[in-house]
């Protein structure tokens, strides 16, 4: 079996592919609804030939070419289209255009982005998708759920969270070290913060690089967002998650817990793992490839314990049927094929995509030393089982960045934390209230 760590299919692109903020196109909703052009919306003229969009390193090249060749139980076959750039755009121009759309498309971790034009997907549930439902982490299914109920975005990937640290140097420090005290020494985020400045004390190491880093990881980790599935912003209650986050952001921030280094300056995020100056992070299963290509000097010193509460997501993906497609049936029957536990297991082989399906790490194995005796693949599927179902809004997705950018400025600028967080407020009106969400 694989000796490779795990990574989520999201992350970190060849060039020009999208990340999981630039594609939610700040710019905001595309006109969906705009007049069919009556062009042809089919992409292929072969009747058999189902088209699917796809980024590179998002499916198995091996599962591709099985399915180019026939989709299993069905006489249709795919043809698998790589984009490159720009991929949430082109997805949506087409379906605007009524013109050039895939049969198939895969969607990265901003599903929500398609929410308020949902009747251009097709319900899977209404083709009997339901089948296979039990074989997911029921939280991944259920955010591929619409806010109409209706169920157009096919679990693929995940990324389960949890706190990537330095053993070595909390050894050093004289803390908890091994993954087991660390977890039970950081039960709550106020009892993470009072480690971190322990670690800071004797070890003058930060816990993480930046505050986004916590602001995100215990956003990512709780059953509430920022609206509720009736567009209710929950984010304006006093006492809302939102609200919560920052709080313990900014008390990270200050208690010098963070390092201060924006994620801008990867180079210099990079640094601070291998150096030491910082000693952790809170990221997803993906994040373990990035640790072993960006700090491959610190092999064998990395450990992982369980995040303050519970676990996250952070990033996974989807596939979806247009409107237009030629025949659902077998695009079906592609994606539960594609996705069942053995093949996600093989895709986790190929290109390091970490299964929703539980049953895909009964094939699996680790035999890597980069986190020591430890297993990340055990813990990471064990963490995935208690993430949270939450609902992310179409809305979040225009809103969220005016918080992460207001925390940095905290951060980094020492700019006043009310202040902060009412210009963060002021900016998500505007953008809420020009979209109509709010009067």
């Amino acid at each position: 079996m694989t000796t490779r760590t795990a990574r989520g299919g999201h992350w970190q692109p060849p060039p020009g592919r999208l990340s999981r903020r630039t594609a939610m196109l700040g710019a905001g909703i595309l006109p969906f609804a705009l007049a069919s052009c009556g062009s042809d919306p089919s992409i292929s003229a072969d009747p058999d030939e189902l088209v699917m969009w796809y980024w590179n390193r998002s499916a198995s090249p091996e599962l591709l070419a099985q399915a180019a060749e026939q989709i299993p139980g069905t006489d249709r076959h795919v043809r698998a289209d790589v984009v490159g750039t720009n991929f949430d755009t082109k997805l949506r121009t087409s379906l605007a255009g009524d013109a050039y759309i895939p049969d198939i498309t895969y969607i990265n971790s901003n599903n929500a982005l398609y929410f308020t034009n949902e009747d251009l997907f097709l319900d899977l549930g209404e083709l009997g998708a339901d089948s296979v439902q039990d074989d997911f982490y029921e939280w991944k299914w259920n955010l591929g759920m619409t806010p109409k109920g209706r169920f157009c975005f096919f679990p693929l990937d995940i990324g389960p969270t949890g706190f990537f640290y330095r053993q070595d140097i909390f050894d050093q420090a004289g803390l908890p070290s091994s993954p087991e005290e660390v977890g039970a020494a950081t039960t709550t985020w106020e009892d993470w913060i009072a480690l971190g400045v322990e670690l800071r004390g004797a070890a003058d190491s930060a816990m993480v690089n930046d505050a986004q880093t916590v602001f995100e990881g215990f956003l990512n980790a709780s059953p509430e967002r920022y609206f509720d599935t009736d567009d209710t912003p929950l984010y304006l209650q006093p006492d809302s998650a939102v609200r919560q986050a920052w709080d313990t952001t900014v008390s990270a921030i200050q208690a010098d817990v963070t390092a201060r280094i924006p994620r801008d300056r990867g180079t210099d995020q990079n640094a601070a793992w291998s150096s030491g100056r910082t000693s952790g992070n809170i990221s997803a299963a993906w994040w373990a490839q990035i640790l072993q290509e960006s700090a491959p000097d610190t092999a064998g010193a990395w450990r992982l314990a369980d995040q303050p509460v519970r676990p996250g997501n952070n990033g996974g993906s989807f596939a979806a049927l247009p409107h237009t497609c030629k025949d659902p049936d077998a695009a079906l029957s592609f994606l539960t094929w594609i996705n069942n536990p053995q093949n996600q297991a093989l895709a986790y082989e190929d290109v390091q995509l970490f299964p929703s399906t539980p049953a895909s790490f009964d094939a699996l194995s680790y035999s890597g030393e980069f986190f020591g005796e430890q297993d990340p693949l055990e813990f990471f599927s064990t963490a995935a089982e208690s993430v949270p179902t939450s609902f992310i809004s179409t809305w979040e997705t225009l809103i969220g960045g005016s918080f992460t950018f207001e925390i940095g400025n905290v951060e980094t600028a020492g700019k006043d934390p009310e202040q902060a967080w009412e210009d963060a407020l002021a900016q998500a009106q505007k953008v809420l209230t020009k979209r109509g969400v709010l009067s």
